[in-house]
Parts: C-alpha cells; structure tokens; sequence
C-alpha cells in the first residue's frame, strides 16, 4: 500500500514537472531570431510584405525577424527549404496561391503541401486585375468578351507558364469560351512595359505592379480577378460581377510552418500575426500598395488551401500548362 501510494505521488509530481516544462518553453517561445523564407526574389511583393511586418513582429516576439528570399523553381526551392526545416518555430514560410498551383502543375515535388505544413494563417488578399492597352476598344469585361469573340488570337502576357496571372487567364478563357493566346515571360519585370507599350493586348496582374499604371491612365482596368472588390479600387467591379458570373482567381500571401511544429508555437504565431495585420498604421501602408489585410485561421485557410488545390489540378490538366 505505501509502495502504491508512493508510485502515486512520484507519477503526480512527473505529470506536474512536465506541464511546468511545457509553460515554461510556451514563456521562453521565442528565444532566438526567427527566419522568413519568401520563396521569391528581393524586392517583389513577398519581400515586401515581409519586411512591412518584420518591425511591428520584432516589437511583439522581442526577437530579430530575418527576411530570407530564397527564388527559384517557381518557389519550390525556398517552400523546400522550410518543409524540411526543424519544426520549431524559427523556420516560417511566407508563400502566396503558388502553393496550392504547383501540385497540378508537376507530377513529383520534394514535399507534400497538405502533409508537410501546417497553415497558420492567411494574411492578405493579393488581387489580380485584368488589365488592357487603352487602345483595346473594350470598356468593360462584356466589351472584352464579345471583341474577343469577334477577333480570336488576342494576346495576354502573365510572369510565366503556371503562375497565378497564366491560370486566370485561362480561368477567363474557359469559363468565356474564348481563343485568347497566352504570352509567357521570364518573370513578371517586362509584363507592365509590354502592356503598355501594347506589345500585347492584356494581362491579369497583380494589383500592386498595375495600380500605378492604372491610375496614370497607362493602362485600363477592366475587373478584379477576386471574388470581392478592393479599398485601392473601390469602383471597380470583379470581374464576376462585370460579366462573367462565378469568376474567381484569387491571389493571396499566407504564413505556413513545417508540420510537426508545436500547437503551443503555433498558437503564440497565430495570435502575433492576428495581432499585428490589424494595426492601422500597417494597414495603411498594406493598402496604399495593394495588398488587402485578411485573418483567415487555421482551420478555414486549409480548407481553402484543399480546395484550390483540386480547382487548380483540373483547370492544369484541361488547359494543358506545364511548368517552365
């Protein structure tokens, strides 16, 4: 009996021991700087995200924020590089619609985007807007489908075969039953002079790269290619709403760690990012560039995520796109 009574007490004082350690790391989370990887170039819109948040995180979690942009493979490098990261919190992927684009677009990646992450949360909306050369005689989305129809060949450029800008654009021309020719570039640098120089007709590009040009009058806009409008443009219609009924290709940016990461760390980032992409300093900054602050949690982001997944395999499969 006092054998068991003390086997009792010791098994007690273990279970209370370890939820202290557990309180104890949840306190000391995080302890050193913590790296986010952008899996594009330096100085594009997840470059730039990320350091317009690094500052107000770095004020949070009392810890240096490290931006490392690691391009290449249409992102595969640097979403590889966290999927086999050690899942503690100090490895963190900043990765945009790319991820739920690229298991339709190769047969075998190094990583399983439903497997080996966990979606923390998505931070912004990242519109595309269909964009014309201003000498297009078409002012409106139904304008652009009839013209189409009526002078099959028009030319859309987008940064590359399998990015967000090709697939709404052949997200356009399936749902419009149009015979639009796509113009792919090495990266989305040359697309706007294109455009506007009217070296070709169209481009679905992200709001941030065209609000400049569209607001100059360089370019004119037709519809956004979301399902809602945006505060940079407020009078403009989606492109659902414009003419073409249940059109959606958004585009977005979200905060992902490899599985295996601790709930409690998640949580603590979770609630940090929640907390700092509703600062209204940093909201301003985020709008006057065209991104568009969201708080979609874990539960509701991976089920967008699965789903884009399925969208974008068969839209991959019917139009024929293949990765460059």
């Amino acid at each position: 009996m006092v054998a068991k009574n003390l086997f009792q007490a010791l098994t007690g004082a273990a279970l209370i021991l370890l939820g202290n350690c557990s309180t104890a790391n949840s306190q000391a989370y995080p302890s050193k700087p913590i790296r986010i990887v952008v899996p594009y170039a330096p100085g594009g819109g997840g470059d730039t995200l990320a350091r317009l948040l690094s500052r107000p995180l770095n004020e949070r979690l009392g810890q240096f924020i490290i931006v490392d942009t690691r391009p290449g493979a249409g992102t595969i490098i640097g979403t590889d590089l966290v999927a086999k990261a050690t899942p503690d919190g100090y490895t963190l992927l900043l990765n945009t619609s790319a991820f739920t684009i690229n298991p339709g677009l190769h047969d075998k990646l190094p990583f399983d985007a439903m497997r080996d992450f966990i979606a923390v949360q998505k931070l912004v909306s990242l519109p595309n807007v269909l964009v014309v050369h201003p000498s297009l005689p078409a002012n409106s989305v139904s304008e652009l489908i009839n013209y189409a129809k009526a002078k099959p060949g028009l030319t859309y450029a987008s940064s590359g075969t399998g990015t967000g800008a090709h697939l709404a654009g052949e997200l356009f021309r399936s749902m419009a039953g149009l015979d639009l020719v796509h113009i792919p570039y090495k990266g989305g640098g040359a697309v706007m002079p294109d455009v506007i120089a009217g070296r070709v007709h169209m481009s679905f590009a992200t709001l941030p790269s065209s609000l400049p040009h569209i607001k100059s009058g360089k370019l004119r806009a037709l519809g956004l290619a979301s399902i809602t409008r945006s505060p940079a443009l407020p009078h403009l219609p989606t492109i659902s709403e414009a003419g073409l009924t249940g059109y959606d290709a958004s585009n977005w940016m979200g905060l992902f760690v490899p599985a295996g990461t601790p709930a409690m760390i998640v949580n603590r980032l979770d609630a940090v990012f929640r907390e700092v992409i509703r600062l209204p300093d940093l909201k301003e900054k985020l709008l006057a560039q065209g991104f568009e602050p969201v708080v979609v949690g874990q539960q509701d982001f991976t089920k967008t995520i699965a789903e884009e997944i399925m969208k974008w395999r068969k839209l991959i499969k019917e139009s024929g796109a293949k990765a460059q």
